[in-house]
């Protein structure tokens, strides 16, 4: 947490609770005046956060999407005054680990992938009802799947002999589909990432939210997100760079007297895992943290 600069008495949030990990190292840093927002979409991870966190006047918990995060802090009277703000994108180990969420790739329980199980469209019913095209659009598009056009027409032509409900089912017939391995990455790993990030939108919440942290952010406040592959990173990095920069006006304008609006400055470079947090947390191998600051506007 030495990213978010905690102080025993600001305001934080955590914007993806998970399972607290990092909700209780930031309460642990926080002094009796400090106060501490977590967020979440996934109803076991509120039950999970009211249940360890129920004890403490600093703690509140929010349940859903991040991208209505101007809503809550609205509502509590707290843009511009947060001092920190943490994402950790994707999915929770607990999530990864629940057969009946179907985010696993050997798992036998249902194939459903939605961090709301009661609502929108599961993993299942989007498989086995979308047109060829979209389903290798998806795959391309949110998993960098260079075979996507393979593994769509193989699961077009599985589910017409019967319905593919399972994870398991699924990893078989990418496996079987894809003509070749790569070294430390399973043969299913991106049709997995594309259909998960499909199913919950997370590229479209993450291009929502990160405007709206920055507004909820106290000057000299930090925003810090740690991404695990290279479609969120890339939205991360483009818009931190972009609110460095401050708004770009058209070419040939005269320059105006007061200086452009750069809302954010960068802190550090990007962290990634050391090689101790790798084998203590193989999960971990592709995270990569970034961190900015609120700025005075038009310094």
């Amino acid at each position: 947490m030495v990213g978010l600069n905690l102080q025993p008495d600001g305001v934080y949030v955590d914007a993806t609770y998970g399972r607290g990990g990092h909700s209780a190292e930031i309460l642990d840093r926080l002094g009796p005046n400090g106060r501490l927002l977590a967020l979440d979409r996934d109803p076991q991870a509120i039950a999970a956060a009211r249940a360890r966190f129920a004890d403490d006047e600093r703690f509140a918990v929010i349940p859903g999407r991040f991208s209505m995060l101007d809503q809550y802090i609205d509502k509590r009277g707290l843009t511009g005054r947060i001092n920190g703000m943490l994402f950790d994108l994707g999915v929770s180990s607990p999530q990864l680990e629940d057969r009946e969420r179907g985010f696993g790739f050997q798992q036998h329980g249902p194939l459903d992938m939605r961090m709301e199980p009661d609502t929108g469209v599961s993993a299942a019913r989007w498989i086995n009802s979308a047109r060829e095209q979209e389903i290798a659009s998806v795959l391309f598009e949110y998993g960098e799947e260079r075979f996507s056009r393979r593994i769509a027409r193989a699961i077009v032509r599985q589910r017409k002999q019967q319905p593919i409900a399972t994870p398991a089912q699924l990893t078989n017939i990418v496996s079987n589909a894809v003509p070749t391995r790569e070294a430390k990455l399973h043969p299913a790993t991106r049709t997995f990432l594309a259909i998960r990030v499909f199913i919950n939108q997370e590229l479209e919440e993450l291009r929502t939210v990160l405007p709206q942290a920055v507004r909820a952010l106290a000057i000299g406040g930090r925003l810090a997100v740690i991404s695990f592959h290279s479609l969120e990173d890339r939205i991360v990095k483009r818009f931190m760079r972009e609110q460095v920069r401050g708004r770009e006006l058209p070419p040939g304008l005269p320059l105006p007297v007061q200086p452009f609006e750069s809302r954010l400055k960068i802190i550090g470079k990007p962290i990634r895992p050391s090689a101790a947090e790798i084998k203590r947390n193989p999960r971990a191998r592709s995270a990569i943290l970034r961190i900015a600051e609120r700025t005075e506007v038009g310094f």
